[in-house]
């Protein structure tokens, strides 16, 4: 028998970009690109592919997303972009009086505290039923067959199903999270290329699918959330779950070198993307291996994030409004901030989190750009018993101070990083995009657009070009395949730069272009397991 270790490439690789007519889907985890080519194989078309992608990724890669997660998705569809936000509120009963009358301060990361109500399972049947061409039973048989009869785990995945058990196991031992070590890690994570099943998985997901996601909701599995929840000290009811339903949103858009680029409007933070791009519109770049390019770009991202993590919140409490945000005149005067030293913005600590995104085509004209999360892996270290809901913990990033719009409220949604993106020219859609991984997503999307749109690279170089990630203050990591001397050239200029090794950290994306022949041009993550199934 061979033996080899999936996890060790020590020679560079190359990509090409991939062309296809019929129908395109991009995704980090080759199985799951595949559920997406069956389902417009089999007579689907992208909105069809996009569902049975997202689902068949809760199955083949969990440490990133799950049946209790939230989801975004932007969907062109007969010449017009269509916005989903598919985040849920947190509890009802939650308040901000009742976490303090129990010492806590701050959101904590792990339990049933930080758990809102998900909104992935609606977000699939509500995609199917505006958009969609065939019935959730066909669209989620990859899933059900992936976690039924079991699929062999991919490196990335693999490589981060093994992190986040040493995690856990150092950080939940409460009998509430056993649930988590027995459907996830019996013994321990799995091994790339080993068989991972879950019968409760593949029975949850059928009774989605056969019911439009009303046991989940309304049914015998949302007893079983809340039960759960509330039995490990949350405040997650039925009569939450029962009443969510998904928003329906006009995307937001800047016009930027002659394309507009397509965010989701808060409570998403797609909207620090474009108030980067917004600021650079006003450089000229023509090279991007400079070390004024990186600094321009770092410089814009902190002080877009810094106007973020200040203002965004559920869009009911926002102060200020997005237009105000998005104007040019204020771009300007965000412009005259960035000197020819690293500056310091006060936007807060960025945590890190766990996402997958997903890009589909068809041959009709439609795209769909697709995010979904359980944030930061795993999510809450919850899974509700016997079946295979990792619930997420999208609600630590709410704040706990009263005076900001972001501040934990019944009802009310956290400020959120999973972002679609999509980029049109005119009235002419060119195509989606997205990079996963919390708040280096909207890092991404510059970084991506600027490749794109800048210095005229194509999908895959897009995606392979080196990555920066601006962390807090002048904190900024350097893949290590970017060149040395802007690395140093970048210190002269006052960042604290530093290389990282952590390929996953700068975060996992995937490009669909269509030109005017409607000839679709795909790239996908060369940092991870990902794949692009054409037609």
């Amino acid at each position: 028998m061979l033996t080899f270790d999936a996890q060790h490439y020590p020679y560079a690789s190359r990509r090409n970009v991939v062309y296809a007519q019929r129908g395109m889907v991009a995704t980090a985890q080759p199985l799951a690109a595949q559920a997406g080519l069956r389902v417009l194989q089999a007579g689907g078309n992208a909105i069809d592919a996009a569902v049975a992608t997202a689902a068949a990724l809760t199955v083949l890669e969990p440490t990133a997303n799950g049946i209790g997660g939230d989801a975004f998705a932007l969907v062109w569809h007969k010449g017009k972009l269509h916005g989903l936000n598919a985040s849920g509120p947190a509890p009802q009963t939650i308040t901000q009086q009742a976490l303090a009358a129990q010492n806590i301060s701050e959101m904590p990361k792990y339990g049933a505290l930080p758990v809102t109500v998900p909104g992935a399972p609606a977000a699939w049947t509500a995609l199917a039923q505006r958009f969609g061409t065939l019935p959730l039973t066909t669209t989620l048989a990859a899933a059900i067959e992936y976690a039924r009869d079991g699929f062999p785990v991919s490196p990335s995945v693999a490589f981060a199903w093994q992190a986040a058990t040493r995690l856990l196991r150092e950080n939940l031992r409460e009998s509430h999270f056993q649930p988590w070590f027995d459907t996830f890690a019996p013994e321990r994570a799995p091994q790339a290329g080993e068989i991972w099943r879950s019968a409760a998985h593949a029975q949850t997901l059928q009774s989605i699918a056969e019911t439009q996601a009303e046991s989940f909701y309304r049914g015998p599995l949302a007893e079983k959330i809340a039960s759960f929840v509330q039995a490990a000290g949350g405040y997650l009811s039925v009569q939450d779950l029962g009443q969510y339903q998904v928003e329906w949103v006009e995307p937001i858009n800047i016009h930027y070198r002659g394309y507009d680029v397509w965010e989701i409007p808060p409570n998403g933070h797609g909207l620090v993307a474009l108030l980067a791009l917004n600021i650079l519109k006003g450089f000229d770049f023509s090279e991007r291996d400079t070390a004024l390019t990186h600094h321009r770009q770092i410089e814009a991202i902190k002080l877009a994030f810094a106007d973020g993590l200040a203002h965004i919140a559920d869009p009911r409490f926002m102060r200020l409004s997005v237009a105000d945000l998005l104007s040019d005149a204020y771009a300007d005067e965000r412009r005259k901030l960035i000197g020819a030293q690293a500056r310091a913005p006060l936007p807060g600590e960025p945590p890190r989190g766990g996402t997958v995104y997903l890009s589909t085509a068809d041959d009709q004209g439609n795209m769909v750009s697709m995010i979904q999360s359980n944030y930061m892996g795993f999510g809450s270290g919850l899974v509700v018993p016997g079946t295979g809901i990792a619930l997420h913990n999208r609600g630590n990033n709410f704040s706990l101070d009263p005076a900001h719009p972001n501040c934990l409220a019944p009802g009310k949604k956290p400020y959120h990083t999973i972002i679609p993106g999509f980029l049109t020219q005119g009235a002419k859609a060119i195509g989606p995009f997205g990079v996963m991984g919390a708040f280096m997503q909207p890092q991404g999307h510059v970084q991506m657009v600027m490749n794109t749109l800048d210095f005229g690279l194509n999908p895959q170089a897009a995606l392979d070009a080196p990555r920066w990630e601006w962390e807090s203050g002048k904190r900024v990591n350097i893949e290590r395949s970017m060149p040395e001397h802007l690395y140093h050239a970048l210190g002269r200029l006052g960042h604290e730069v530093a290389w990282s090794n952590n390929r996953l950290g700068f975060g996992r994306g995937q490009i669909i272009w269509r030109d005017d022949a409607g000839v679709l041009c795909g790239g996908t993550e060369p940092r991870s397991d990902g794949q692009i199934a054409a037609w």
